[in-house]
């Protein structure tokens, strides 16, 4: 489906990509990864044509239709349904078609759209929406009336309404909420055609990916399998590797002790020069360079508080007198409790973590705690908020007034900010360096209870693995809200559900959750709806039945359609068994080198196999088209 040859790439003075090359199998779900700033969503940009590669090394399917997310969809005055519809640009023109075409033309356009099961459109764009959290009166509101956070879930809902041959998404859930990242990991795995997603997601990669495509050291490598297969898979080949380059450096050293032993003797000269040629040629095995991550400091509090370290008693809040949020809160929180925050976007969670950290007083009832209590709090705000201008010597100068300046860089360093950044503007920082900075400075004095608002944002796999260690060493209280599902499931040891005007613990574990998220959004999609239906939206009266044309020559479209996926299930399956053979030949090399031959054989038979049904799906495609 995908295919890039070679392909070397440099911007803005630094290289990306390297006589990188791989080929992604049609229909497969690829996660792409790679550290933050390696260069991912540049491959986007080139895979889309926003960048300009120096030949001809990216090469895709005639026809193939390309979609992907790069902003919010505009503030119209059309509404999110028919925003949504128009996504699909032959029904849209279709239907635009209905109300000009001449009597003898209606047919075919009938025809068509029967093909293309346009009738059932609105019930599944409303079905996508529904799951992205919009509510049904949502869908006849114009889309002037949303936010830009939700402008961006219209615009992914657009995308995998339109369903386009390659579907490219960056970070798609870094705009969702947890509700939101569920359903979006269910819809994946079902998505008809290829895929490839930026994110740092474990559980959606594990869940939804058939195959992880990694981006280091400017090269690209395709595994197959989940993100955790990925991470066995990777570390088997840096063992093997390393393994490789110790026996090589071992008979190096043997060859070299001979060659300075024996290279003055005349009767041993010829052994001597030969062993000299065989240090030549040897190529050496460099491993790829470590990639340290700096850990997150969140220090303990010193001293535990009596319990409970905070009660809520028939509490009600809001940001208006009478109006409140959340109402009859009656909640008990311990010093050693981890609270996982779940509700949809909108729900209240902002809310019930304002009133915790104090910046929102109850209108009614009581919120108990001890005077004592330090609260930090961590939400997405903060890093919006940091001014430009700023340095990160300069925010820790106001945070540590009276330390040292030696110690005040020593505590950035800490923080993963090397010297060379602690003097960049905020606005030269990547978002995992900002939100780095203001996560360690939250924790800085060791809260009692620590508040996270999707702190994962702007971090990349390795950087939320560090702070899940964090987390499980700090031994004070948590209370997060994220979407990130793995990192939810290792955090809380309690759920909290937001919903319906209140805050009440939930009675199962995340598996639990997910379930409960799929089915309301499917009873969501399901209820009855005011929505179009080709019926309604012709309105003219039925044109008379154009006389049945002839019937062509060769396959029927079915026919054809079955070929064509047949071939690329064929194709799937022959790119995974040439995956298996890579590994195995690279294992073999290793350890068992008379097997070579034979795996060998093995890899050109595949390779030939995944030749001919790629000449077959190519074949059906193109008849398929003409049909």
């Amino acid at each position: 489906m995908l295919q890039i040859k070679d392909l070397t790439f440099s911007a803005w003075g630094r290289p990306f990509l390297d006589k990188a090359s791989v080929s992604v199998p049609p229909g497969a779900k690829v996660g792409l990864v790679g550290r933050n700033g390696v260069g991912k969503s540049t491959l986007f940009k080139l895979i889309l044509g926003q960048l300009q590669p120096p030949g001809d090394e990216i090469s895709l399917p005639n026809r193939a239709r390309i979609g992907s997310v790069d902003q919010e969809h505009p503030a119209t005055p059309v509404t999110l349904l028919d925003t949504i519809l128009e996504a699909d640009e032959e029904r849209h023109t279709l239907m635009q078609r209905l109300d000009t075409a001449p009597p003898e033309e209606m047919g075919e356009i009938w025809e068509r759209l029967i093909a293309i099961d346009a009738e059932s459109a609105p019930s599944r764009a409303s079905e996508i929406l529904v799951g992205l959290g919009f509510s049904q009166e949502d869908l006849a509101r114009p889309m002037a009336e949303f936010s830009g956070g939700w402008r961006m879930r219209v615009a992914l809902a657009a995308a995998l309404f339109a369903e386009p041959d390659i579907l490219l998404l960056d970070e798609p859930t870094n705009y969702l909420d947890l509700e939101g990242a569920l359903w979006l990991e269910a819809r994946l795995r079902k998505y008809p055609h290829t895929a490839i997603i930026i994110s740092h997601d474990r559980e959606l990669l594990n869940a939804s990916c058939t195959h992880i495509l990694h981006m280091a050291n400017r090269r690209l490598e395709l595994y197959t399998g989940g993100y955790d297969d990925f991470e066995k898979r990777r570390a088997e080949k840096l063992r093997l590797l390393e393994a490789t380059r110790a026996k090589q450096d071992a008979e190096r050293a043997h060859l070299q002790a001979f060659v300075d032993r024996f290279k003055a003797k005349a009767s041993k000269a010829t052994q001597a020069q030969s062993r000299v040629k065989r240090l030549a040629k040897m190529q050496p095995i460099s491993l790829p360079p470590e990639e340290r991550v700096a850990p997150f400091v969140l220090p303990s509090p010193k001293r535990p508080l009596a319990p409970p370290l905070i009660r809520l008693e028939k509490a009600d809040v809001g940001y208006e007198p009478g109006k409140p949020i959340l109402r009859n809160l009656n909640l008990r929180m311990d010093e050693d409790d981890r609270i996982g925050l779940l509700g949809v976007n909108g729900a209240g969670k902002s809310t019930f973590a304002k009133m915790i950290a104090e910046a929102l007083v109850p209108e009614k009832g009581e919120y108990l705690h001890s005077s004592k209590m330090r609260v930090g709090w961590f939400h997405q705000h903060q890093i919006e908020a940091l001014d430009p201008n700023d340095t990160a010597l300069e925010i820790i100068r106001r945070a540590m007034p009276e330390a040292s300046e030696s110690s005040r860089r020593s505590r950035l360093a800490q923080f993963g900010l090397p010297f060379a950044k602690q003097e960049t503007r905020v606005d030269s920082l990547s978002g995992g360096e900002r939100a780095r900075l203001l996560l360690n400075l939250v924790a800085m004095e060791a809260p009692h209870v620590l508040i996270l608002d999707e702190p994962t944002n702007h971090l990349d796999i390795d950087s939320r693995r560090a702070l899940l260690d964090a987390l499980n060493d700090y031994q004070g209280a948590v209370i997060l809200i994220t979407h990130d599902r793995s990192l939810m499931e290792l955090v809380a040891d309690r759920l909290w559900l937001t919903a319906e005007g209140t805050v009440k613990p939930f009675d199962g574990d995340m598996d639990d959750y997910a379930r409960y998220v799929i089915e309301r959004a499917k009873a969501a999609g399901a209820k009855p709806r005011q929505i179009e239906t080709l019926g309604a939206a012709a309105e003219p009266a039925p044109a008379p039945a154009p006389a049945k044309p002839k019937k062509k020559d060769g396959p029927s479209p079915s026919t054809l359609r079955f070929a064509a996926k047949k071939a690329e299930d064929r194709m799937t399956a022959l790119s995974a068994d040439l995956a298996r053979l890579d590994d195995e030949l690279a294992n073999a090399a290793v350890s068992n080198p008379k097997a070579l031959e034979g795996l060998s054989r093995a890899r050109a038979k595949a390779q030939a196999d995944l030749d001919a049904a790629e000449a077959a799906w190519v074949q059906a495609e193109e008849a398929l088209a003409e049909a």
